[in-house]
């Protein structure tokens, strides 16, 4: 699992054998079961999470009801608005998968940061690069109609419809469970006229 970090991280920066060893040192790496909560609504936290294998999701639960916001697979990364506000978590962090997740914290971040200045480097380009593409997602969400969604989905995430179970796909798009059976449906017969 250390050689896929390595490469992600060669992307943005090059490391050598005692920056790496460094990083390494840190015991970083965590093993985390399917169904294991990160994160509780109101709860404080440091943590930031880096996926190397597996799915963690964001939700909040509103009227008794779950609601999706983000999927976390391979090689993405979560920090919890919390994190850097300070405050109670506003929603929650799960693993909707078996997962390896590399979990650090604003202390540790300094720490590398601080001897190693090109970690900070690195943390920036991709800070960038996270959030242009979240601002894609979000203009692309709020102008486009559920098919839209979902055919985006298809199209830029096919993995999640194969490993995430129906009612969260569906909360994911805004929509009912119902309402995606039947729009995947009308796809299948489009696509075979």
């Amino acid at each position: 699992m250390q050689e896929l970090l390595f490469e992600f991280i060669s992307k943005y920066i090059t490391l050598n054998e005692e920056e790496k060893n460094v990083l390494l040192s840190l015991d970083l790496f965590r093993s985390v079961k399917k169904g294991t909560t990160l994160l509780n609504e109101g709860q404080n936290s440091k943590d930031s999470y880096f996926v190397l294998k597996g799915c963690i999701r964001t939700y909040y639960i509103k009227g008794g009801e779950e609601k999706t916001t983000a999927f976390f697979t391979e090689m993405e990364a979560l920090t919890p608005p919390c994190v850097t506000s300070q405050t109670p978590s506003e929603y929650y962090v799960s693993c909707e998968e078996d997962a390896i997740l590399l979990i650090s914290n604003s202390d540790t971040g300094e720490e590398v940061n601080l001897k190693f200045p090109k970690f900070e480097i690195m943390c920036r380009k991709f800070s960038e690069e996270l959030l242009a593409k979240e601002r894609i997602n979000f203009d692309e969400f709020k102008t486009s109609s559920p098919e839209q969604r979902y055919l985006n989905l298809i199209q830029k995430r096919p993995d999640l419809i194969q490993r995430v179970p129906q009612h969260q796909l569906a909360s994911y798009l805004g929509i009912t469970p119902v309402s995606l059976s039947r729009l995947r449906a009308r796809i299948i017969v489009n696509n075979k006229n």
